[in-house]
C-alpha cells in the first residue's frame, strides 16, 4: 500500500460525517430514526414514540458532529445539527396512562418517552375560555407575571393558549391553579 492510499484511508476513517451518511451522501435517516427511538425508549407508533417514520424524501447535509436530540416538549422532539443549522421536529404519540406518568414525574422516575402526557378528561376545567388569568414566568429566584385572557378551557396540568392583556402574542402555558398559568419554556 502506498503512502497516499494509507493517508486516504486514515482521512476517510477520521471523518465523522462519513459514518452518518447514506449511499447518496445525505444524512442517514435510518440511523437518525434509530437514535430517536433509542432516546425515547419507544418504537414508532407506540405511546411516547414518534407518530411515524422520518420522511425518507428529506435530503439533509450530513452533520459533522452528533445530532442533538432535544427533550420532548409540546408533543414533539427536535433533532438539530447546530453547525449546519438544520432542525427537524418529530411529533410523538400521546401516552395513554397520563396519571401514572404524572405520578412518576412528581417522583422523578420518568423515561424521556413518558414526559409527553395528555390532559385528564375526568378532571373539571379550572379555567374557561375568556377567563382572566395570571400568566407567570420565571426561574432561578425571580418571577414575572402579567394579566392575560385564556383562549381555551384548561384543566390542572394541561397546556392552554393565553393572550396577554397588553395585546401581545399568544403564549402556551400550563395550568397550575384556578386563574394561574405558567408560561412554557421552549
Amino acid at each position: 500500500m502506498t503512502r497516499t492510499g494509507f493517508a486516504l484511508i486514515l482521512l476517510m476513517a477520521g471523518t465523522p460525517a462519513m459514518a452518518a451518511t447514506d449511499a447518496a451522501g445525505f444524512e442517514d435517516l435510518g440511523k437518525l430514526e434509530g437514535r430517536v427511538i433509542g432516546a425515547l425508549d419507544a418504537d414508532v407508533g407506540q405511546p411516547g414514540g414518534p407518530v411515524t417514520h422520518l420522511d425518507r424524501r428529506l435530503k439533509l447535509q450530513p452533520c459533522p458532529q452528533t445530532v442533538t436530540i432535544d427533550p420532548p416538549a409540546l408533543g414533539a422532539v427536535a433533532l438539530r445539527c447546530e453547525s449546519l443549522g438544520w432542525r427537524i421536529r418529530v411529533p410523538l404519540v400521546k401516552s395513554p396512562n397520563a396519571q401514572a406518568v404524572a405520578n412518576a414525574t412528581a417522583v422523578g422516575n420518568t423515561s424521556p418517552a413518558a414526559i409527553y402526557q395528555p390532559v385528564q378528561p375526568q378532571t373539571p376545567a379550572l379555567i374557561k375560555r375568556g377567563d382572566p388569568v395570571q400568566l407567570i414566568a420565571g426561574d432561578g429566584g425571580f418571577t414575572v407575571s402579567t394579566a392575560a385572557v385564556a383562549q381555551e378551557d384548561g384543566r390542572l396540568g394541561g397546556r392552554i393558549r393565553v393572550k396577554p392583556a397588553d395585546k401581545g402574542q399568544i403564549v402556551i402555558g400550563m395550568v397550575e391553579d384556578s386563574g394561574r398559568v405558567r408560561a412554557s419554556a421552549f
